[in-house]
């Protein structure tokens, strides 16, 4: 961090200190609010989603060599397999905005395209199947599937659009890579590689499991009742991996790429969660910003209301699978369809925490754009499928 913006942050602390009237009822509300969303952060996505993102994004920096990379997710690969696979990388990855983001942090510093890479940052909080699953039963298949297919498409528009914006940077940071020989032997198959990440991929999933909705499939039911005893075998499994496959050099190396993930993103995302909850609230708490003006904003189906959904849902934070019974109570209370469908495909895809990592991950001029994009979109989206609804 650079040390004027750790004077700017200094500054900014004390302002805050001095200024805030914190004895006001309304401003003690919303620093309480800040504080139980982030004890809520901490319980429920630290230890499950987090932390084993961190070690996928390490072994991503560390194991997947240069040219792999480059050969699917690089700025000169065909866009057809690059931007078919981040579009669809999220139907795996039951991950949140939050997430998500040591995983793009990985791929993207290892030299893949800004197309691809962000058009997997949309597509891995966005294109989830069980949030597709429970939209559809919650809210309507017809919700459900225009989540599905906006989330595909938004992904792919997205990347495209971004890769068009920076082609310039894009040709700058592949021109200057050094890239690692694709000989390089590491004295494991390509297979072997694939398992060790597909294994911690289903750790992730597995651990992070959430409870299906009362009524769901059996199914859901069954893997819920067995997710530890799943996630606890996977572990030992990973164990005996590192074990036989790797050296003591490659796991340490391993643990060093995921602590320097942890040290650039953790403490931004930790800021970006208390601000989010002084303004916002968690879902069904009021804060700063009273829930009450949000829904008497998002009705009909006007440009405002979905533009307005799409720059709220942008700034909240919604962990995995909450923003369906968030959009379920919002709908009842007179939210339009429209409306609805922006705040789903901007919502999960982007938050304030989000914001200010992948900024520190491209860089501000990107993140503007990036979150731009996927607003108007989010936007024109919702106002189509509002009149296609009035009309139905």
């Amino acid at each position: 961090m650079k040390e004027r913006t750790k004077l700017l942050l200094i500054i900014l602390v004390f302002l805050a200190c001095y200024y805030v009237p914190w004895s006001h009822p309304n401003i003690r509300q919303a620093g309480l609010e800040a504080f139980m969303m982030l004890q809520e952060y901490a319980r429920e996505h630290v230890l499950t989603c987090l932390i084993p993102a961190f070690f996928i994004a390490g072994a991503i920096a560390v194991f997947v060599s240069q040219a792999s990379v480059l050969k699917y997710f690089g700025a000169s690969a065909k866009k057809i397999l690059s931007y078919s696979v981040a579009s669809i990388s999220g139907s795996v990855l039951a991950v949140c905005s939050c997430t998500v983001l040591p995983l793009f942090a990985g791929i993207y510093t290892r030299g893949a395209g800004i197309g691809p890479a962000t058009a997997f940052l949309y597509s891995g909080p966005a294109i989830n199947v069980l949030a597709i699953v429970l939209t559809s039963r919650i809210l309507g298949w017809q919700m459900g599937l225009a989540r599905a297919v906006g989330a595909v498409i938004f992904a792919i528009i997205t990347g495209l659009l971004m890769a068009f914006f920076f082609r310039k940077d894009d040709a700058a940071r592949e021109t200057g890579r050094i890239y690692v020989p694709e000989d390089e032997d590491k004295g494991r198959t390509l297979g072997q590689d694939a398992f060790y990440m597909l294994t911690m991929v289903m750790i992730l999933i597995f651990a992070a499991f959430a409870r299906p909705a009362p009524g769901s499939a059996g199914l859901w039911q069954i893997i819920f009742a067995a997710k530890w005893y799943i996630t606890a075998f996977l572990l030992i499994v990973l164990f005996i991996m590192l074990k036989s496959w790797f050296t003591k050099d490659e796991r340490i190396n391993w643990v060093q790429s995921t602590w320097g993930f942890t040290k650039q993103i953790f403490p931004l995302l930790g800021a970006g969660v208390l601000v989010a909850g002084f303004m916002l609230g968690r879902p069904g708490h009021s804060a700063l910003i009273p829930e009450h003006y949000i829904q008497t904003l998002v009705g009909g189906n006007s440009l405002w209301a979905n533009l307005f959904a799409s720059v709220s849902g942008a700034f909240m934070y919604f962990a995995t699978l909450t923003e369906v019974p968030i959009l379920q109570s919002l709908i009842g209370a007179g939210m339009g369809k429209g409306p609805a469908l922006s705040l789903l495909l901007a919502g999960p895809a982007l938050s304030l925490p989000n914001m200010l990592v992948i900024g520190g991950v491209m860089g501000v001029k990107k993140t503007l754009t990036f979150c731009l994009i996927i607003v108007v979109l989010s936007s024109i989206a919702g106002m189509c499928y509002g009149w296609i609804a009035d009309l139905s």
